[in-house]
């Protein structure tokens, strides 16, 4: 059985190691450390999920969420290849929302790079909707943070 509960930084090391597993998942050297995490995790407590098989105690899903107040957004959103197509993300999704809207948040956004093919149809068949009428814009502001794509 698969049950979905808050992640803690005590899943970190198993999280890791699930996204390890994921060909072309963006990792990022300091955001997505330890204490980049732990930083995340102690800022929007209760948001981030993790999914859990209870027999081996195997991550088998997670995802970060956090919120500023006014919106939410989620990242890292993934299952292991050999667990997906069994509503694990949906179930980990509705968790996420359910603390979200506890805590008086009202949208949530989405980034999903264009060549994940299977990120964007899960995101659509939810029926989140791709935004056409907006430019996302990022700037670096810590050049040694560099993201590295699992191969």
């Amino acid at each position: 059985m698969i049950t979905v509960r808050p992640m803690t930084i005590e899943d970190y090391d198993k999280v890791y190691e699930l996204w390890l597993s994921i060909s072309g998942f963006g990792i990022r050297s300091e955001d997505d450390s330890r204490e980049g995490i732990d930083r995340f995790l102690k800022r929007n407590p209760g948001l981030s999920m993790v999914a859990v098989e209870e027999e081996t105690e195997r991550i088998v899903g997670a995802m970060l969420s956090g919120q500023d107040g006014r919106r939410a957004c989620f990242y890292h959103v993934c299952v292991h290849k050999d667990y997906r197509f069994r509503g694990i993300a949906k179930n980990m999704v509705r968790h996420a929302l359910d603390a979200l809207k506890a805590e008086g948040i009202n949208k949530v956004n989405i980034i999903a790079f264009k060549k994940n093919r299977l990120g964007n149809g899960f995101w659509t068949s939810l029926g989140w909707t791709m935004r056409e009428d907006l430019n996302y814009y990022d700037l670096t502001l810590n050049e040694n943070n560099i993201t590295t794509f699992v191969e």
